[in-house]
């Protein structure tokens, strides 16, 4: 038996990185939030490191200042990974899609599609929408918890239904013959539920995976069922080892009571990096993106402690006194960590530029940093990969392409080439097509 190796996937945003101030780095092009050829440079660099596939998040609304920052997402994430999807040839596209706000007929053939373009790549990641901001853009306002997953319930059901609407063997095109489908495997939907109805038939045949592959983000009761009953991964946020255990037990457990085999869900948490030749040289490159943030990022940081801090002395180490009154907030799991790091003596500066309050696990420092802690991580049963979402995103994968990966291949921990072709292959899935005839509706 092989033994058991990690999953990777690359966070891809808005062009430039996970940190603000990405955009102003030497060596980025500003305008490349704008453009698609960037996208592919950046696939292609996650592909050469082997990287199972791509991730990119949506949330259709701006929430960031313009001013100085550009928006979080993608101009479309399925454009984005239709340009990538020409110029790559492994590595898996997943893109979000709302349940909340998209009809699943619009999604089941954006979806397919993307699955036929890229040679069966293509993943799901189907997600319930839950800022008012997003469903103000819709005309909408946003539904109960309940009325959301009630939808998103239906909708990856019904998804899947026309996914599988067009038999498999279906597409005859024998020019011969003159017979270009089999009509008789080729059946309407006729579905209809509280939230969504269609009736079908989806016209697109079956990609080499059959078709895409589903994802879920969240960590929820809510998000545990709906991942349980039809995702292949979760896009996980754990700040501890215990957490993302719990976690990832939580969604292994619901995919056991649908039906499902637990070892086919794969919990996959979020990594941020900023990987440099040292700890000195990565705190500074992350102060010369982020720095202007610190002010007000000190406030979040003495709730987080329960300690006042002084913003004007982002030079000097929290004092002996300080350090002593500090404990960490039992409302935030990031706190005992930035707790650690201040006691270690650095400077309120560098605490920050630790990263200590962003919104997954950082890693500031050299490449090995980030190996030991995916395979601690890994080898505790707390993930079964991670995504990874580096600093800038124009020199931030190839650092750890170059850097990370060949120590997790000597390590044993991660492949070294692409043993198949599919998304499907990569994260080791079952085949499917259609609904799963195990899970219950």
């Amino acid at each position: 038996m092989s033994k058991r190796q990690m999953i990777i996937g690359m966070h891809l945003g808005n062009g430039y990185g996970s940190q603000p101030g990405a955009w102003r780095m030497a060596g980025v092009d500003p305008r490349s939030y704008t453009s698609f050829d960037a996208k592919v440079r950046q696939a292609k660099a996650a592909e050469r490191g082997k990287f199972q596939f791509l991730f990119l998040p949506d949330g259709p609304s701006q929430v960031v200042d313009v001013d100085e920052e550009a928006p979080n997402f993608n101009l479309d994430v399925m454009l984005t990974l239709a340009a990538v999807a020409r110029e790559t040839s492994r590595i898996g596209l997943v893109a979000t899609g709302s349940t909340t706000f998209n009809e699943p007929y619009n999604l089941a053939r954006q979806f397919k599609a993307l699955d036929l373009m890229s040679h069966g790549r293509a993943g799901w990641n189907a997600v319930t929408s839950s800022g008012e901001d997003v469903a103000a853009n819709y005309g909408q306002r946003l539904p109960s918890s309940a009325k959301r997953y009630g939808r998103a319930h239906e909708t990856v059901q019904l998804v899947q239904a026309l996914w599988g609407s067009w038999g498999q063997d279906a597409w005859v095109h024998d020019q011969t013959s003159g017979r270009f489908a089999n009509r008789e495997k080729i059946a309407p939907i006729n579905l209809h539920g509280d939230f969504v109805a269609s009736r079908g038939p989806l016209y697109i045949p079956p990609s080499e995976q059959g078709q895409p592959v589903i994802f879920h983000a969240g960590g929820s009761p809510n998000a545990h069922e709906l991942a349980g009953r039809y995702a292949s991964a979760v896009i996980g946020a754990s700040f501890t080892i215990e957490d993302a255990r719990a976690q990832r037990t939580a969604f292994r457990n619901a995919a056991e009571r649908a039906g499902r085999d637990p070892d086919e869900i794969k919990y996959i948490p979020g990594l941020m990096t900023t990987i440099a030749t040292d700890r000195r040289a990565a705190l500074d490159r992350r102060i010369a993106m982020t720095e202007r943030l610190f002010p007000q990022r000190v406030n979040y940081l003495q709730q987080m402690l329960g300690v006042r801090l002084d913003s004007t002395r982002l030079d000097r180490p929290l004092s002996r006194e300080q350090l002593a009154a500090a404990s960490p907030s039992p409302r935030d799991p990031r706190s005992a960590h930035a707790l650690a790091i201040a006691r270690e003596g650095w400077s309120l500066r560098d605490v920050l530029a630790h990263g200590v309050i962003d919104y997954h696990p950082v890693i500031v420092g050299p490449a090995i940093e980030a190996a030991d802690h995916m395979q601690a991580w890994f080898e505790a049963g707390a993930a079964d990969g991670f995504w990874i979402s580096p600093d800038v995103y124009e020199d931030g994968i190839d650092a750890f392409v170059d850097g990370v990966v060949p120590i997790l291949q000597e390590r044993g921990l991660f492949h070294r080439d692409y043993e198949g072709t599919t998304l499907r292959d990569h994260l080791g899935a079952p085949a499917q097509y259609g609904l799963d005839p195990r899970v219950s509706r």
